[in-house]
């Protein structure tokens, strides 16, 4: 039973950055988050361990404030032993990142949780026995060698274990870095399930829905059991070892096998680790031409610099080999461009029921405390399930929400959506009260390092019934949208509940 505990400064975990120096508080809602949370589940029979915290030391910046949260952790910790006696205790960090601060603050911890990735599994042992630390451990977190650790690269670019290298890391790795270990207790692969970004073929058991080697391999690992389907092995792939032109289209030496002769499709992918996190980890599609008897082309696409181009081989099993390589990739136009924005296709929902919006609500401006966005009502809705819900509590004042990527940031980080083509956006809108608003999209100035490459919005006069208003976008400058819906209004001599759904660029 994992009990989040907050991180140091901001990363890859909700880019959180909490003070453990000064915020006293804020330290005393953790422990009292954590409390509540063993009372109300101490005896239910899933319950096998508690975990506070994870990651927390490696996302830290100073010693000072590892101490305080080491002490923050010991009282946690053993304040849960005195409440429920029959469950250990674990805390979790990357690598050994937690052992010193563990073993010297934090007594009260049972059992060490440490996440590893490839061959560093091996080592974790080792690590315990030179601190002298006769503490069992369990590995929370275990898969393939990841990005963080590849020292490898190509044109800048990080060179990712083949399929069969990380087949080979989860098959072979369990039995002869972690199962043979005297003090580890067990492991979680944490296969990160399925997806379509840049991680999922690194690190997933499905990409697109589609099996991959880690499915498989963890099948071997645990049950010492063959795949009953292999996935396509993919011998060479390469692209030309030199800049090229964008939009240019090049060949590529392609050789594939499958064991069970299985009919195969090809398609080819890209992704440029540059600009903003949505556009970091985007796999787009490339175009291309010919087959595998007589070879493949590939349209370089649109970027300037190094790429990561992608080849997917799929069997009649539903089993995807994916192979990758690099190549630099010229364009001047986009050279110059300061503010790279994730690519989308329309049309392009900023909040669709039942779908993860691109933006998120933590733009509060004027009498923010009043102010309040619930993402998923159900208590007034123009399609679907739910619809955003923007309350505001005075009769008195402005307020204004702007709906941005990154969350949290005021154009100070890289980010928002390229939403070319587009001749329109549009929202639902109804008010619990009649009263005017200004609603849009684009919030960050010129002023900024990263602005909106436009704004644009109109004044509407909301009333009870649900309306549909629209925005004529089609000479607009969308080439980076970070705060895709904005809302300006105030009190108005009353407190009252905005509706909005379906808001949509096409």
């Amino acid at each position: 039973m994992g009990i989040w505990m907050r991180h140091g400064r901001p990363g890859m975990e909700d880019d959180d950055s909490f003070n453990y120096l000064e915020d006293k508080q804020g330290m005393e809602d953790q422990y009292n988050n954590a409390i509540k949370t063993v009372e109300k589940y101490y005896k239910h029979p899933a319950v096998l361990t508690w975990a506070v915290g994870n990651e927390v030391y490696l996302n830290m910046a100073t010693d000072a404030e590892k101490e305080a949260y080491s002490k923050l952790l010991e009282r946690v910790c053993k304040n849960i032993k005195t409440i429920d006696p029959n469950h250990p205790v674990t805390s979790v960090d990357a690598w050994t990142f937690g052992l010193d601060w563990w073993q010297k603050l934090v007594p009260s911890i049972d059992i060490y949780g440490l996440n590893s990735y490839g061959p560093g599994a091996n080592y974790l042992a080792a690590e315990l026995d030179k601190r002298g630390i006769d503490k069992p451990y369990i590995v929370t977190e275990f898969g393939v060698t990841g990005e963080w650790d590849i020292k490898n690269k190509k044109n800048g670019i990080a060179i990712e274990p083949s399929d069969s290298e990380k087949y080979d890391a989860i098959a072979k790795g369990y039995p002869n870095w972690i199962k043979n270990k005297p003090s580890c207790l067990g492991v979680y692969v944490f296969h990160y399930s399925n997806g379509n970004d840049f991680g999922t073929p690194w690190l997933m058991t499905h990409h697109n829905g589609m099996l991959r080697p880690q499915y498989w391999a963890i099948r071997e690992a645990y049950t010492g059991q063959k795949p009953i389907n292999n996935v396509p092995k993919i011998e060479t792939f390469e692209v030309p070892d030199s800049e090229i032109k964008s939009e240019t289209w090049v060949p590529i030496t392609l050789k594939v096998s499958d064991i069970e002769n299985d009919s195969l499709a090809v398609s080819f992918y890209y992704n440029q680790r540059t600009g903003g996190r949505q556009r970091r980890n985007q796999m787009n599609k490339l175009n291309s031409r010919g087959s595998l008897a007589t070879g493949f082309e590939i349209q370089l696409p649109k970027e300037h610099g190094a790429i990561k181009v992608y080849v997917n081989v799929k069997d009649s099993y539903n089993n995807v080999g994916i192979a990758s390589n690099s190549i630099l990739v010229a364009d001047e136009n986009v050279k110059n461009k300061k503010n790279l924005a994730a690519k989308t296709e329309l049309p392009f929902y900023v909040y669709k029921d039942g779908e993860e919006s691109p933006y998120n609500p933590t733009g509060f401006m004027g009498n923010y405390k009043a102010l309040s966005v619930n993402m998923s009502s159900k208590e007034e809705v123009q399609s679907g399930i739910t619809a955003i819900k923007i309350s505001y509590k005075d009769d008195h004042d402005w307020y204004g929400i702007g709906f941005v990527d990154p969350k949290n940031d005021w154009g100070d980080v890289a980010g928002g959506y390229e939403i070319i083509g587009a001749k329109t956006f549009s929202f639902w809108a109804k008010v619990s009260t009649p009263l005017t608003a200004t609603i849009g999209f684009g919030l960050i100035g010129n002023d900024k390092p990263f602005p909106d490459s436009t704004k644009k919005s109109i004044e509407v006069k909301l009333t009870t019934k649900w309306k549909k208003y629209t925005i004529n976008v089609k000479k607009l400058d969308l080439s980076c949208i970070r705060s895709g819906l904005v809302l300006f209004s105030s009190g108005q001599g009353t407190p009252h509940d905005i509706y909005i759904d379906n808001v949509v660029f096409e």
